[in-house]
């Protein structure tokens, strides 16, 4: 090792979803919406593409025209919205502004796997209290001293959302630190933690666009909590990133957010989509856990999820197959259009045998 190596900072990356590049796949794995944006996305564009001259220029830093948009949609003042570059970014900046704290923070074993890298990366103790055997979380792991909490609801990848009086009771037990709910997942099903926020003052949600708005690509997310809350996390992003939200995906974030019916159909269509398909699953010898995300986690009867996934990519479509504990033989199969689900079952009665 050469001596300026030594000082080099190592952690093992977060491992994102594959993303294949070729004609005719089937893209299940990385919990993308199958669906274009809006159409009122797709005008702005249009209109950004007539005003070059203002990619010269730095984007507001307060993205002040996204976060007033939020504020009003949600029916929130806009000292209580955060925006970042994507859900990702805006994660990471509560991970560094709140968890400072000698006292280790808590996250169940089996969720999003960035934050752990994130602890990592910033020195965060941290423990990861074990799901229980239906993949649940245990209410009672986080009623002891932290350093702060982070709950993705809906879970990911077991797609399980717990209902509001179980984030309250988190709350309610967790009054002296922060609790961080990643609500990634939400529109597909699950209730918000939204009507808590008035009541509860370390309460941070976090949401993003790159799932029910089509918009994964523009990297899109936000926060919502105190205004306290807020700031900190504004005067960190300052000190290291004035300018994180470039122009063109400020506009069309807005155009989104102004297409509320649009927003509502796709999600309902998923929704419809994804409990076909788990019938579908169900009869080809899968259990399903329950789900309120755009994806299924599964698991067969017979077959290992392994060999499934392969077969599965032979053919063209991708899942996700994490090779961890407790769910090495779970598929997680992101909510396609109609067309892409058929092609599914067809692969995989084929794979099947049945």
């Amino acid at each position: 090792m050469r001596a300026w190596e030594k000082n080099f900072r190592k952690v093992e990356p977060y491992i994102p979803g594959e993303q294949p590049q070729f004609e005719n796949m089937v893209k299940l794995n990385t919990n993308e919406n199958p669906y274009p944006p809006s159409a009122k996305v797709a005008k702005e564009l249009e209109e950004l593409s007539r005003q070059t001259e203002k990619f010269r220029l730095y984007p507001d830093f307060k993205s002040r025209v996204l976060v007033d948009a939020l504020a009003l949609h949600y029916g929130l003042s806009s000292d209580q919205v955060f925006v970042g570059v994507g859900s990702d970014d805006v994660l990471s900046v509560a991970f560094l502004t709140f968890f400072n704290s000698e006292k280790p923070i808590l996250f169940p074993d089996i969720t999003y796997s960035f934050y752990d890298v994130w602890a990592k990366v910033y020195g965060i103790p941290y423990k990861c209290p074990a799901l229980d055997e239906e993949f649940r979380i245990r209410r009672e792991d986080y009623y002891g001293e932290n350093g702060g909490i982070v709950i993705a609801n809906p879970n990911a990848p077991t797609s399980i959302a717990e209902g509001l009086d179980f984030i309250e009771d988190i709350l309610k037990h967790n009054r002296e630190s922060v609790v961080v709910v990643d609500e990634a997942y939400v529109d597909f099903g699950a209730a918000s933690a939204l009507p808590l926020l008035g009541k509860y003052e370390n309460l941070l949600i976090v949401q993003t666009f790159s799932k029910s708005r089509s918009m994964a690509g523009a990297r899109i997310g936000y926060a919502m909590g105190h205004p306290s809350l807020i700031k900190a996390m504004n005067d960190v992003k300052y000190s290291i990133n004035s300018y994180t939200m470039n122009y063109p995906a400020l506009r069309l974030s807005v155009a989104a957010i102004e297409d509320d019916a649009y927003f509502r159909e796709c999600c309902d269509r998923i929704i419809g989509t994804r409990e076909r398909t788990r019938k579908v699953l169900c009869r080809l010898g899968f259990t399903c856990l329950e789900s309120s995300a755009n994806f299924l986690f599964a698991t067969h009867g017979s077959v290992p999820a392994k060999k499934i996934f392969a077969a599965l990519k032979e053919r063209g479509i991708f899942v996700r197959y994490f090779e961890k504990p407790r769910i090495d033989n779970f598929l997680r199969i992101t909510i396609g259009t109609d067309e892409q689900m058929e092609k599914l079952e067809r692969a995989l009665v084929d794979i099947l045998g049945q």
